[in-house]
């Protein structure tokens, strides 16, 4: 039956049966969203690449830096146009509030890093403003200030974006561009790398012959322990390496556990009626 929350009207309230037909039914469209998504993702990464022919300059933390020098020698680079600047609502003490928000859901970098990709913001603002902001606002991603004509040229000089490079040792080829409706998705470590040109770099995508891919989860760790080397306990390498049937032997190895157990304090009972 139809019924009110606060005035607003809502869905029929229906039994535990109907529900779990409602959400089935729903399921198989949310299933076929993200197949579509996936080869969506597939053709991305098999869109023709433009080479960027022209040399680029930005000021960085430590100087100027090239736009090559922005990849910090990984081979993808997906670049985001943040207005940060003067003119903007906010400054000097905010960026614009929708790049803002993107800025509040940036997954930790550690996990694109380990994908062979980097991920840094540009703006027109001076560094020391940048780091007064990134310090304020607690963000960690590496941003540069444009000095040139890169944001023309690039489609962000009047609306954020996100591009995306790719470096093939000292050549670089844009691959991809997406801004408005799109960029709101952004943040998660898979959305950014479901627009790189390699994707997840994993066995179940769809990729061009030779492309880069591992097993899901075995590349998977802690964002602090990528570089240390260190590794889980081994029944949770277990759990990684297949875990559907990890459960099935955590529940074997309980109830032998048990049953020992259960022989053990049998075994004592009966010493001590001898006795």
């Amino acid at each position: 039956m139809a019924s009110s929350v606060s005035g607003v009207q809502t869905p029929n309230v229906v039994s535990q049966a109907e529900w779990n037909a409602a959400h089935a039914e729903l399921l198989k469209k949310e299933k076929e969203m993200t197949r579509r998504r996936d080869a969506m993702a597939a053709e991305r990464r098999r869109m023709p690449w433009l080479a960027v022919e022209k040399s680029y300059t930005f000021d960085g933390p430590r100087g100027k830096v090239s736009l090559l020098d922005l990849f910090e020698g990984r081979r993808q680079l997906i670049l985001y146009r943040a207005f940060f600047e003067p003119g903007v609502l906010g400054w000097p003490d905010h960026a614009c509030r929708g790049c803002s928000l993107g800025a509040d859901q940036v997954a930790h970098l550690a996990h694109l890093n380990a994908r062979d990709t980097t991920l840094a913001y540009a703006s027109r603002a001076p560094q020391k403003d940048i780091e007064r902001l990134k310090a304020r606002m607690g963000w960690k991603m590496p941003w540069y200030t444009i000095t040139d004509g890169f944001d023309v040229d690039f489609g962000v000089d009047q609306w954020h974006g996100h591009n995306v490079f790719f470096r093939d040792g000292d050549k670089v080829f844009r691959t991809y561009f997406i801004n408005n409706r799109g960029d709101e998705a952004m943040g998660s470590t898979w959305s950014y790398l479901d627009i790189t040109p390699l994707g997840r770099q994993e066995t179940w995508e769809d990729s061009p012959e030779g492309y880069p891919q591992t097993e899901p989860y075995k590349w998977w760790k802690w964002h602090d322990t990528y570089s240390a080397g260190a590794s889980p306990d081994a029944k949770w390498l277990d759990v990684i390496a297949d875990p559907a049937g990890a459960a099935e032997r955590r529940r074997l190895e309980e109830a032998n556990a048990g049953s020992q157990k259960a022989a053990t304090a049998g075994s004592c009972c009966s010493d001590e009626s001898h006795d």
